[in-house]
């Protein structure tokens, strides 16, 4: 039970941290949370563990995260900030594939003990970042136009703006985590691991995407409580002086 407990604090901590950094920087929190899951997203994508009786990767739940970055922005600061975050978390894909790469370029002193470590490791992070990236811009993009083809849907319908977050909420990601789960584990794995295995690993990343985005729900929610109320108190403050 050791994984299983892992990924649910993993879950918790990491969606709590999205909105940690929100209430601190607001818009720019958010923006500062794609880059670093990004970097560490693709780096823990190698590791392959059992948990709840299934094979899969890490990296899930971190991935998942800049699905609730962009559900945060697309509901608060509209479409525009949230594929400015989609648009981050490309450069920082491409910026960091530049970088350590470049570490392969260098001969290691005889007493380097790091070296063999790293190439073993980033050795396999252009394909997976490459294919990372298409599949980014796909499934982001994606995710934000379905969020607000929700949002027109369910405004149209009931003349209210507010009410139904949780239905663009979960109707787009569920929908961006499917086409994500396909493509990136094909594009990533095909050749390096068995059908079977890829079929394992993409059949428990989207129960997991589906855990995760279900989960990510209460914390639009909360965002949404949290700027209201760092509104009204900026709205006190301001009538006070």
């Amino acid at each position: 039970m050791q994984n299983e407990l892992l990924l649910f604090l993993t879950l918790v901590i990491t969606y709590s941290a999205v909105l940690l950094l929100f209430a601190l920087f607001k818009e720019q929190g958010l923006y500062l949370w794609t880059v670093v899951a990004t970097i560490a997203a693709n780096i823990e994508v190698l590791i392959v563990i059992d948990a709840f009786g299934m094979e899969m990767t890490l990296g899930n739940i971190l991935f998942a995260s800049t699905f609730l970055v962009t559900d945060i922005a697309s509901e608060l600061y509209g479409k525009k900030a949230a594929q400015t975050a989609v648009w981050l978390g490309i450069a920082t894909s491409v910026c960091f594939i530049l970088i350590s790469q470049s570490w392969m370029l260098y001969i290691p002193n005889e007493n380097d003990f790091a070296s063999p470590s790293i190439r073993t490791v980033f050795s396999n992070t252009p394909r997976l970042m490459f294919v990372g990236i298409a599949v980014y811009v796909i499934v982001q993009l994606f995710d934000v136009w379905a969020y607000h083809k929700w949002w027109e849907f369910t405004s149209r319908k009931f003349k209210d703006r507010k009410k139904f977050l949780w239905l663009r909420n979960n109707g787009s990601t569920l929908v961006s985590q499917l086409l994500n789960t396909v493509l990136f584990t094909w594009g990533a794995f095909v050749g390096t691991h068995s059908t079977q295995t890829l079929v394992s690993i993409a059949c428990a990343s989207y129960v997991i995407f589906v855990a995760t985005s279900l989960a990510d729900t209460p914390y639009v929610y909360l965002a949404r409580y949290l700027q209201a109320k760092l509104s009204q108190t900026h709205h006190s403050r301001t009538e006070r002086t």
